[in-house]
């Protein structure tokens, strides 16, 4: 359970008409939603970056005064709040100069928290599948008329629009109705949308109406210590969700989700979901097709197709179409909309195909995972997909572990991981927050060795130049190749493409 000294007014609602509230860190893709999220209710916002990007770009196009050096900690005159990102440090010289001015710091998730009170609050919870399953609902909510507020850690083309209609410029927030203006719902306050992320106890500032826990497994254990304290942190955020005569929905995962302890005793209503025929939702799935069904407890039954591979989106969608339900949404539109949700950056994305000299093509997607159950399963969805060995291709994956704490706590798994690829290759270590300490107890070559080990065909290249110079002599027709991780290995596939069309070979 997070320490009650570290919560800080969580029940207050955030007042926001005419108050001048800077953002540190205001470039990240959570923090640039919100920042327009508390513009749209009337708060003057300015903010500052390390560097600038299209974000910033956007949001200084948008009238959102965007400074670069946070090094000198000066506030504007005018700032009644400061806002952090979780990646910014206590002693980081703007929040030492809003100390100084004695100006309130509220973090990232402390401040979306607030402002979800007041509003019909859906928060997307679990070890993986937040960002698509939010993404995927925020489409589904504004395809039926919902016209949901949304802020979701990554960009989605159809977010501000929906799945249904012509893809927009991606996004990763959407600003809605202060009520809700149709369905079984309609006259209630407006809905925000977020996921919650459970890194840092940050969701337990959250006071949802409605939420949904995927799955809950060992991770941040820098931050948690065991698994026994990522479930009771869960448990905690579960407290929070409204009692059941208010509204109030819990959805968990039926297997996977230590849901026993985690549900005893909550005020809300507690549904569950997943493959087994004893849950509440019952989902079903077809991977050579890629058909999700879904029936309510021996009721009704639903179905699409999606357009993303793999047993765990097909359970991402699911979860959206029952929370959806809940909401009052029309389930023939949600259904549809479903079926036509393309996916979001970075999440099983395909950039394209690189023509190879030798004649023939080789397939690039990307992926954002760095969890060994998420490396797991976005490969074997990817292998489903696309069949590499019919073509005679194989599959080639780049994967730049994320964080040297969680490296070395699941470096067994990691190693396990990768049963589907043909080829890994692995970058050094991303590093983000670690000590100095912990970067010396785990090497990207210690990864390399388990692979080995197991019969994997694994080599350690840094940096990203020299293997994207090692893909143009490894490629042959008809494989597949995937970066994964958290970190800028993105890179890597989108520079392969580009020196394909450099050097004449093509990339499309």
């Amino acid at each position: 359970m997070k320490p009650a000294d570290q919560v800080r007014d969580a029940d207050i609602p955030l007042e926001l008409a005419g108050r001048d509230v800077y953002m540190i860190g205001i470039g990240g893709c959570g923090m640039s939603g919100l920042a327009r999220m508390l513009a749209g209710r009337g708060a003057r916002v300015s903010g500052s970056d390390q560097a600038s990007s299209d974000v910033t770009a956007r949001l200084q196009a948008e009238g959102v005064e965007v400074g670069f050096d946070q090094q000198a900690g000066a506030l504007p005159d005018a700032c009644d709040l400061v806002i952090a990102s979780a990646a910014i440090k206590p002693d980081h010289p703007e929040v030492l100069a809003a100390g100084e001015r004695r100006i309130p710091v509220l973090t990232y998730a402390e401040a979306l928290g607030r402002a979800m009170i007041g509003r019909t609050g859906v928060a997307i919870a679990g070890t993986h599948g937040k960002s698509t399953t939010t993404a995927m609902l925020g489409c589904l909510l504004t395809d039926v008329g919902l016209d949901p507020s949304v802020v979701v850690g990554a960009t989605c083309a159809q977010l501000v629009r929906g799945s249904l209609l012509p893809v927009g410029e991606g996004a990763g927030f959407r600003l809605g109705s202060e009520v809700i203006p149709d369905g079984a719902w309609s006259g209630k306050p407006g809905v925000l949308l977020a996921e919650a992320c459970e890194y840092n106890w940050s969701f337990q500032n959250f006071r949802p109406t409605v939420a949904s826990i995927a799955s809950v497994e060992a991770d941040h254990l820098d931050i948690f210590g065991s698994l026994d304290e990522v479930v009771a942190a869960f448990r905690g955020f579960a407290e929070l969700v409204a009692p059941a005569d208010q509204g109030g929905l819990l959805l968990i995962a039926h297997e996977g989700a230590h849901r026993r302890e985690i549900t005893a005793g909550l005020a809300c209503r507690v549904e569950t979901i997943g493959f087994s025929p004893a849950a509440d939702w019952v989902i079903g799935f077809d991977p050579s097709t890629r058909r999700v069904s879904l029936r309510k407890s021996r009721g009704l039954a639903w179905s699409w197709t999606l357009s993303m591979p793999g047993e765990h989106n097909a359970t991402n969608s699911a979860i959206a179409f029952a929370l959806a339900h809940h909401l009052g949404a029309d389930e023939r539109t949600a259904a549809r909309s479903l079926g036509a949700f393309a996916g979001r950056d970075r999440r099983c994305q395909r950039l394209g195909e690189r023509a190879l000299e030798a004649g023939g093509v080789a397939t690039v997607y990307d992926d954002y995972g760095h969890h060994p159950t998420e490396v797991e399963k976005t490969l074997r969805a990817l292998r489903e997909l696309e069949r590499p060995e019919n073509r005679g291709g194989r599959l080639i994956c780049i994967f730049q572990p994320h964080q040297h704490s969680r490296t070395r706590f699941f470096l067994e798994e990691f190693a396990s991981a990768f049963g589907q690829a043909d080829v890994v290759i692995v970058p050094s270590i991303y590093f983000v927050r670690d000590s100095i300490e912990e970067q010396q107890k785990v090497t990207a070559e210690d990864l390399v060795e388990r692979l080995r080990d197991r019969g994997v065909h694994a080599m350690h290249l840094h940096p990203f130049g020299p293997i994207v110079e090692h893909l143009e002599n490894l490629c042959q027709p008809g494989d597949l190749v995937v970066t994964m991780g958290a970190g800028p290995v993105w890179q890597i596939a989108r520079d392969y493409l580009a020196q394909g069309a450099r050097s004449g070979a093509g990339g499309r």
